[in-house]
């Protein structure tokens, strides 16, 4: 799990939270036309490694890790190192085992059928729910395709207002999970 980078670098001189039009050198495959659009949900991400399930975790500088944690990789500007922990020591995994519950009954058997990989975990107790899930839920992370989408600065940000979506995550290679990957959220914009 490497972090994502922001398609468009952001606004240190004015408001950080937004993004200037320079793109990140690292995602100009995306303004180039590469790659596939994605439904970027509002939740947690939690991965399934075929037998086991973890939750994304940061750790910030100065702290000490939990128990079982798999350290990724550590920001360079904020020290804080993100990794996975085991599922079940997460302040998440209740909610997970209702999701993975819910997919038991619906699925007809033991909840099979999830394959190894990266999922968002969204619900009525994740994140105040802005996804407005009835029930807690596993989003496989890139299932959703946008089709074309705006690929400038200005098309992303009408595009974006104009969607109830959190954002977009790009992928590079869709039949790669490990392939290159950018982002960029709503919120990166000021509103209209």
């Amino acid at each position: 799990m490497r972090k994502i980078p922001t398609l468009f670098v952001r606004d240190r001189d004015g408001d950080p939270r937004h993004v200037t039009s320079e793109p990140d050198p690292s995602c100009a495959w995306v303004l180039a036309g590469e790659g596939r659009a994605t439904r970027k949900y509002d939740g947690t991400c939690v991965r399934f490694d075929g037998a086991r399930w973890h939750a994304r975790r940061e750790v910030k500088p100065g702290r000490p890790a939990p128990p079982g944690f798999n350290p990724v990789a550590t920001d360079p500007v904020t020290g804080k190192t993100v990794g996975w922990e085991p599922a079940e020591q997460s302040a998440f995994w209740k909610h997970l085992r209702a999701a993975l519950d819910d997919h038991a009954d619906r699925d007809g058997g033991d909840g099979g059928g999830l394959a190894p990989g990266t999922y968002e975990l969204i619900g009525p107790k994740i994140n105040g729910n802005p996804e407005g899930a009835e029930r807690h839920t596993l989003v496989p992370h890139g299932a959703d395709d946008l089709g074309d989408v705006p690929r400038d600065r200005d098309g992303l940000a009408a595009w974006l207002h104009a969607h109830p979506y959190e954002g977009i995550v790009f992928w590079r290679d869709p039949s790669d999970p490990a392939c290159d990957k950018a982002k960029i959220k709503r919120r990166d914009f000021p509103a209209p």
